[in-house]
């Protein structure tokens, strides 16, 4: 097996940008006062995030997918993020496996 040098050297790049990002990020959050508007914007980062990362499946998917985000939108109102992530991965499953 042979690895061709340009493909690491842009597996190598990747991982130093996505490194750097992250020390980045650390080193500005550490900078700015976590209080008012600052504290309330990223305590709502991981919900915006797993938003943007689940809703292209809920809107391309099957029904299973459509039902799971309705759960989880109806949970979302009253629970925990975590437990609004178990309820609808739990919901998906369980209609994937019922063949819907």
């Amino acid at each position: 097996m042979s690895v061709d040098p340009l493909t690491l050297l842009t597996i190598v790049l990747m991982g130093l940008a996505t490194y750097s990002t992250r020390v980045a990020g650390l080193f500005l959050v550490s900078r700015v006062p976590a209080a008012g508007r600052v504290r309330n914007a990223l305590e709502a980062v991981p919900a915006a995030v797993l938003t943007a990362l689940v809703a292209p499946a809920v809107l391309t998917g099957g029904i299973a997918e459509l039902a799971a985000g309705a759960v989880a939108g109806l949970a979302a109102l009253r629970l925990p993020l975590l437990a609004v992530v178990i309820l609808g991965a739990a919901t998906a499953g369980l209609l994937r496996a019922a063949g819907l």
